[in-house]
């Protein structure tokens, strides 16, 4: 994975950069698309509760603008300008990390945890989420990332009625 130090004079970046930004209202598409893909290759045993438009209008008029702070990656086009949506991720109620997505074919390549580093980095303090109990893939990632198990649930508080877990990570405080 390239980083951003392959940035022209034009301010244009080397082809293949991945870079974080904030999302835009524009990206709604994207988000969608990268939201219900990684779903769909990460979790095939959930059900379709919406429909693909139902879901982009839900990430344009809830996830994007409302109480969340949203990060996307892209890689860089051929010209250096912003090139394709890779992932995000959506920080809501100012602790608790409600997304992150990456395309498949955006896996194992450092994006989730850049994306996750900007979520920290955003936050004063510890970090909860919830991962279905059966996204063994999910919860390695934030298990290497320092997140602890805190709590199993029986799937009744979220709509798809699939039992997950509780997640929590809080920063190593300096010993003085």
């Amino acid at each position: 994975m390239r980083v951003a130090e392959h940035v022209y004079v034009d301010g244009s970046e080397a082809p293949g950069t991945v870079r974080l930004r904030r999302a835009r209202p524009e990206d709604a598409e994207a988000v969608t698309r990268v939201f219900l893909d990684s779903r769909a290759a990460a979790m095939p045993y959930l059900p379709r509760i919406h429909s693909d438009e139902d879901t982009l209008a839900w990430i344009t008029h809830v996830v994007l603008p409302a109480g969340t702070a949203v990060w996307v990656a892209e890689e860089a086009g051929d010209d250096g300008k912003g090139g394709e949506l890779l992932g995000f991720a959506a920080l809501a109620g100012g602790d608790e990390l409600d997304h992150l997505y990456l395309r498949p074919d955006a896996l194992r390549r450092g994006i989730g945890s850049r994306l996750l580093a900007e979520v920290r980095a955003a936050v004063d303090g510890p970090i909860s989420l919830y991962v279905f109990q059966r996204n063994a893939a999910a919860r390695a990632f934030y298990e290497r990332h320092a997140f602890t198990a805190v709590a199993f649930d029986d799937g009744g508080r979220n709509e798809e009625n699939e039992p997950d877990v509780l997640y929590r990570w809080t920063p190593e405080r300096p010993v003085r």
